[in-house]
């Protein structure tokens, strides 16, 4: 395996109040790596259906060269992986080098040896053009700040005829934990509501139709979207917000403005209103993921 050096600086991330929204997010990204790495076989159960799906809309079989874009901490790259084999390829990036480190340390106690890892912004990937049979991106391309370029360079990253396949949240009234989330962590900031189109978002890419459009203007032919339920199932709403607090970097942000007492009370509004998915067998919050493929 290969990793392109990781410096110690950038380990440590930059300041959250930076001007440069992509030095914000690596910092974000940096700093939840390790929650989000610890939660990986819990993220896995919880998206395994629909990143079967996606493997299998991108066609990743025995011997494919595989491009991983905003891969993580790894979960899925291991996955393709183990299904590419000996014969086959993963290259895995990611705009944290906290996280990519993750990844691979994941990959080598797993003993894979087909992997390699890169450290690169999704909407400048630097990869030779063409040099890829599939790509896929996992909960990353709504991240994005310009999805399209991000979608440009998987295009170019691709051999002709190659397929992708992306993986988002889908609109605001599927995915009720996220909107409560991110709204009652904004009152609480003293923040406007949120603008759940507004780019880089978590569900800026769930309008009907519009990551269509977004793969055809990057030049994806036989574009097609595939709705997904995926539930997330824990025991409690307090259990899933243990996940959020040490995982979702978003939310994280939006919170650090505050000081701990504040921060604890919209926690605990939180969870009081998530409670209302909780079910005799436990909690079962309402999710709803959007599988776009297409080919170049």
């Amino acid at each position: 395996m290969k990793t392109t050096p990781l410096c110690a600086s950038n380990l440590q991330g930059v300041s959250p109040m930076s001007d440069d929204p992509k030095n914000t997010t690596r910092a974000q990204w940096d700093r939840a790596a390790p929650g989000w790495n610890a939660h990986g076989a819990l993220i896995g159960a919880w998206l395994a259906r629909a990143t079967e799906g996606m493997l299998g809309m991108a066609g990743i079989g025995t011997g494919s060269r595989v491009l991983d874009v905003a891969a993580g901490a790894g979960e899925q790259t291991l996955m393709i992986a183990r299904r590419v084999g000996r014969s086959g390829s993963v290259l895995a990036t990611d705009l944290s080098p906290a996280i990519l480190a993750l990844a691979e340390d994941n990959a080598l106690s797993a003993g894979l040896s087909n992997v390699q890892f890169q450290v690169a912004d999704g909407e400048d990937l630097q990869v030779e053009p063409g040099s890829f049979d599939a790509v896929v991106c996992r909960l990353g391309l709504m991240l994005f700040g310009d999805p399209l370029q991000g979608l440009v360079e998987m295009h170019r990253a691709l051999r002709p005829g190659g397929p992708v396949c992306t993986m988002v949240f889908s609109q605001p009234q599927h995915n009720p934990c996220i909107t409560i989330l991110m709204s009652t962590a904004l009152q609480h900031a003293g923040l406007p509501a949120p603008n759940p189109g507004a780019p880089g978002s978590l569900l800026s890419l769930g309008r009907p139709g519009l990551t269509d459009e977004l793969f055809a203007a990057a030049g994806f032919q036989d574009v097609a979207t595939t709705r997904l339920d995926a539930p997330f199932r824990m025991p409690s709403a307090k259990a899933y917000l243990d996940f959020v607090r040490t995982s979702a970097s978003p939310i994280q942000q939006i919170l650090a403005r505050l000081d701990e007492p504040s921060r604890e009370r919209a926690w605990a509004e939180m969870e009081e209103k998530l409670s209302v998915y909780a079910t005799p067998l436990g909690w079962e919050g309402p999710n709803e993921l959007l599988l776009t493929a297409g080919r170049r």
